[in-house]
């Protein structure tokens, strides 16, 4: 597992020497683009503006990067509104004031589209290193990093909510990223003992079809999740510890959705920008058991993150069972994800005993 090194720019060569300024235009409309305006990566990009090479904040793909009394940051198009000023041109060359740095990483070892801090190969044959996984998941929590974890039901379902809820406990989770269904099963097991009915060995339990649906209820009763934990509804379980470890969590709401639980996010672009508050500050990312939210957030990630100034490949782990998932993530933007095909169940319990050693390693 080798992370690659940031190269700093040379800004007295080229592309950098010799570029003019980026030119800037207005909307036309609310939300409406200019034609022309440069869409961005999640690649370390620099801009020219006033005879200077500026680094966005808030980096992320599918955006534009706007100008404001001279800073410049990084925003959706829909948050925008008209007459402000976007950074325009198609060319990332330099050419047009624009250069996506990707030789920052590469250093000229690989093409553009194999930006990435693992290799980059998937396949359910490869061995994973789960010693070193956990070395690198201790030394984020170590240096006081900022892990968000994106998970999906099957988390729950095969018995690897325990072994996240000592994650939780034991900070290595700085934010969740989830859905409806992860709330329900997870609640629906603390007070039921069953996910969609199923006991902890996989079996169906007479009415347990309908027993999701009465944890809705109960916690609709409740007034929130928070109040559900606190007068002793939910003892146990994922959001008992993030609720009891004031650990922040988005819970994204969909079509399919039971319920939802009171605090899910039915409105997708406000479940978006909750989403982004996190993604921004993310210094690594742990994607289990989920499609839809891995590619969904990995698109809002950027590939690195800033250390004093620097920045530093984000590490970005997902884990599914089958290796369409992690190469969709890749083909959709985000190339520095390392894939771990598994299932959640054996991730989960594999990576916390190497945590454990690691923890007790560093004691």
């Amino acid at each position: 597992m080798s992370e690659a090194t940031y190269t700093a720019p040379d800004f007295s060569k080229p592309p950098f020497a010799g570029a003019p300024d980026a030119s800037f235009a207005p909307l036309p409309g609310d939300g409406v683009l200019p034609e022309g305006f440069f869409s961005t990566s999640n690649l370390p990009t620099y801009i020219k503006v006033a005879g200077k090479w500026l680094a966005p904040s808030r980096p992320r793909m599918d955006c534009v990067v706007v100008k404001r009394e001279g800073a410049l940051e990084t925003i959706e198009p829909r948050r925008l509104r008209r007459g402000e000023m976007v950074a325009m041109g198609e060319a990332e060359d330099g050419t047009q004031g624009i250069v996506v740095h990707t030789q920052g990483f590469l250093g000229g070892a690989h093409g553009a589209n194999e930006f990435r801090f693992m290799s980059t190969e998937v396949s359910r044959e490869r061995p994973v290193n789960y010693e070193e996984l956990a070395a690198r998941v201790g030394e984020e929590k170590r240096r006081g990093g900022y892990l968000v974890w994106v998970i999906g039901p099957a988390l729950v379902h095969s018995r690897a909510r325990a072994d996240f809820e000592w994650f939780i406990r034991n900070g290595y989770v700085q934010a969740v990223l989830a859905g409806n269904a992860v709330a329900v099963h997870d609640i629906e097991a603390a007070i039921f003992g069953t996910t969609l009915g199923m006991s902890n060995t996989g079996q169906p339990t007479e009415g347990g079809h309908g027993l999701h649906m009465r944890a809705i209820n109960r916690v609709r009763a409740a007034g929130s999740i928070e109040a559900a934990v606190a007068t002793g509804l939910v003892k146990t379980g994922i959001m008992h510890a993030l609720v009891t470890q004031r650990i922040p969590h988005v819970l994204a709401g969909s079509i399919r959705d039971d319920g939802p639980l009171p605090g899910v996010y039915s409105d997708t672009l406000e479940a978006q920008d909750a989403m982004r508050e996190h993604t921004v500050k993310a210094t690594g990312a742990v994607f289990v058991a989920t499609a839809l939210h891995a590619i969904a957030v990995g698109n809002m990630l950027p590939a690195f993150y800033q250390c004093d100034g620097v920045p530093v490949p984000l590490m970005t782990i997902c884990v599914d069972q089958t290796e369409f998932v992690v190469n969709k993530l890749r083909d959709r933007g985000t190339h520095q994800a390392y894939g771990v095909v598994t299932n959640a169940q054996d991730f989960m319990h594999v990576l916390r005993f190497y945590c454990e050693r690691w923890e007790q390693s560093t004691t």
